[in-house]
């Protein structure tokens, strides 16, 4: 099939535009990663154009880029080798680690999956785009979605990690949660139909809710979170009904930093420090002998504190800085250098602060990178943006020895995480359905739902066409786990597997 050519960019103009003018040209992004990413600018907001107008600007992008066509990605000898991708991702990693993160994306294609961003934003970089765009999440699959508490102590269900958080086409969010789905479900050894029907009701409920935003008032599309346990209460599966209520009754009932600070600590000298569980929690002893180590750390709390609006300030400032330490997080972020740092109150209450590095997201090579010159703030960006209620600890810090940038952020706040292993075909419909819901209000923040909607319309062309692409792409994915055991066997990479 012949690709439709990019149009010529239209001449600025002192005229007013119409919504229509202001439609985007459908396209597809570069298929050659930018060396040095320019800046990308945040996506327009063209809601000051009457509702008709911005539906017929969506609606004609159907005719660049048919709904169907979304279906259509296939590797060919342009595609990357996906152990190069990876392993050029590992660069700037701490590479004692690495070991542990490829052994981790080992474990079976769908642990591949989550550690694999980068490759995917290189083989999305060849699909089909409209043109749209929104502050995208980046690193969309199910498993960074979750339960936890807002500011107001409320439980919500969200999307819940925004690391590579860049402007990107909003397609590319839902081709690599759908994919998740097909994945997710393969894992659980379920039918094919029921890996399928997963990923097609994710994209189902992502159309039909932004259909749902793009005819609400403004205000209170923007101000809509989606309540978890009613959430849970809706799900049609009663003994997982129960089970997800038990966790939000036990969440809702403990203080996560006193449960965690019996977990994680030990008294030492009359003083908490944090217990070391190596390799997954450990001192970095290395640091620590440097002349000036406290110093250093506490200067990196002070620019953390500094990065917070004034009354947050004022309640971090309560408390003083105890211990820091090293903490192995999640796949994709293995390698990269993150930890927790204890603080304690005067009263002896305990804060746990986790801090993540924060490196260029993957997506800013093919889409440009988000206008702030310390990754650490495009990261607290995107989650104060996109996050119906954000932590009010987010903050961001530079490394005083590495000069790394860092964000910052609690180390668990009631969080609950969905429990995809124990999950029958029912209960992954609902789950999709529940992302789907969340990626429609996190995308409509910075996207024009009406315009949208005018693209995706009321038939079932687009979850059709995001669900053939989800079988396509969870069989590359296959392949790719499969060449990442091979590297290992031939001695390309080193794994190490954990327990």
């Amino acid at each position: 099939m012949s690709q439709p050519r990019k149009p010529r960019t239209p001449k600025p103009s002192t005229r007013k535009t119409t919504a229509a003018a202001k439609a985007p040209a459908a396209r597809r992004p570069a298929r050659r990663a930018a060396a040095t990413p320019p800046v990308a600018r945040l996506p327009e907001q063209s809601h000051g154009a009457p509702h008709a107008e911005r539906r017929a600007a969506g609606k004609a992008l159907r005719e660049r880029v048919a709904r169907e066509v979304l279906a259509n990605w296939q590797p060919d000898a342009r595609r990357a080798d996906p152990v190069d991708l990876l392993v050029a991702s590992s660069a700037g990693r701490v590479p004692e680690l690495l070991p542990i993160r490829y052994g981790r994306m080992m474990a079976s294609p769908f642990a591949f999956y989550r550690g694999a961003a980068a490759v995917m934003a290189h083989d999305l970089s060849f699909a089909h785009v409209t043109g749209l765009s929104v502050v995208a999440c980046g690193d969309c699959h199910l498993m960074n979605f979750g339960g936890f508490a807002t500011p107001e102590r409320r439980l919500v269900f969200d999307i819940n990690d925004f690391d590579e958080v860049s402007v990107a086409p909003w397609e590319w969010d839902v081709a690599r949660l759908a994919a998740s789905f097909v994945i997710a479900g393969r894992a659980n050894g379920f039918r094919a139909a029921d890996c399928r029907e997963a990923a097609w009701t994710a994209a189902r409920s992502y159309r039909e809710n932004m259909a749902r935003y793009a005819e609400m008032p403004v205000l209170d599309a923007y101000y809509e979170a989606i309540d978890l346990e009613k959430l849970v209460l809706a799900g049609p599966d009663e003994e997982m009904k129960r089970l997800n209520l038990k966790r939000i009754r036990k969440a809702q009932g403990e203080s996560a930093h006193l449960k965690e600070y019996t977990k994680l600590t030990v008294e030492s000298g009359g003083q908490p420090r944090i217990r070391d569980e190596p390799p997954l929690i450990f001192h970095d002893s290395d640091l620590e002998r440097q002349t000036g180590y406290r110093a250093m750390v506490e200067g990196m709390i002070a620019q953390y504190v500094a990065t917070l609006p004034p009354e947050r300030r004022m309640l971090v400032e309560r408390y003083r800085l105890a211990d820091v330490a090293v903490k192995v997080v999640g796949v994709g972020s293995v390698g990269t250098y993150c930890g927790i740092a204890l603080m304690v109150s005067g009263n002896g209450d305990p804060l746990f602060l986790q801090f993540k590095e924060a490196r260029a997201s993957v997506l800013e090579p093919y889409c440009g990178r988000l206008p702030f010159a310390h990754s650490g703030e495009r990261v607290v960006f995107g989650q104060r943006l996109l996050q119906a209620g954000a932590d009010i600890f987010l903050g961001w810090m530079t490394g005083g020895f590495t000069g790394k940038h860092f964000y910052v952020r609690q180390l668990r706040d009631a969080k609950i995480k969905p429990m995809v292993e124990i999950m029958k075909p029912v209960n992954l419909r609902a789950y999709a359905s529940a992302c789907g819901w969340a990626l429609a209000r996190a995308h409509k923040r910075t996207g024009d739902a009406v315009m949208l909607t005018g693209y995706l319309g009321a038939s079932d062309a687009f979850e059709d066409a995001m669900t053939a692409f989800a079988a396509r792409y969870a069989d590359r994915n296959e392949q790719d786990h499969a060449a990442l055991v091979a590297a290992v066997r031939a001695g390309r990479v080193e794994a190490r597997a954990e327990g």
